[in-house]
């Protein structure tokens, strides 16, 4: 596989990280918010072990999990890169404008919006959208079995926190978020 991809996957990683780092400094103060402890578990625990799954494959040596689903091919890692590219695009749209109301944890911000345009138009999560798109991307370019488990563990992760994230939604928003529930789906456009 061309090194062209896998510099251009890790450029867009980078990327995504400097952008959420730099734009959470700016985030509007928490009006309630769950402890940290729970976010570091339940968020930030799996998507530092998707990402481990997702590094080199000769930290897994000749496991189960470095078995190839999809042969190391040009092919295969433009596919990956494209779908990746489509995750990237999106996510730093939805987070763009999304702006000072996005917060690390699962929390009710200061002056709280609710944002409907743009890919929130479409789904009610789209960053997790986008970055789960990027996740199967680069777990296409990877084409070991460790990448499906990264998949599986963010998808775990980004559900369980997006149903939290709906709950607290609802109080803050009431019917207008009851509203925007029945035309948007969570993740996948008029899918679910």
């Amino acid at each position: 596989m061309s090194a062209y991809i896998k510099t251009s996957l890790s450029l867009m990683w980078v990327i995504i990280l400097v952008v959420w780092v730099f734009y959470g400094l700016f985030g509007k103060k928490a009006a309630n918010q769950e402890p940290h402890y729970i976010s570091f578990i339940y968020y930030w625990l799996p998507l530092m072990l998707a990402f481990y799954l997702l590094g080199p494959g000769h930290w897994f040596g000749h496991t189960l999990i470095r078995e190839k689903f999809v042969e190391h091919t040009n092919p295969a890692g433009i596919t990956g890169l494209t779908i990746c590219a489509i995750g990237f695009v999106i996510a730093l749209w939805s987070r763009f404008l999304l702006g000072t109301n996005w917060s690390i944890s699962v929390q009710e911000k200061k002056n709280h919006k609710l944002i409907i345009k743009g890919p929130y138009t479409f789904v009610r999560h789209p960053i997790y959208t986008g970055l789960l798109l990027m996740f199967t991307g680069n777990a296409i370019i990877v084409g070991d079995y460790r990448g499906i488990i990264a998949v599986l563990i963010v998808f775990v992760s980004f559900w369980a926190k997006l149903k939290k994230e709906e709950k607290l939604l609802k109080e803050v928003f009431g019917n207008q978020y009851l509203e925007y529930m029945r035309k948007t789906k969570r993740l996948v456009p008029w899918l679910f």
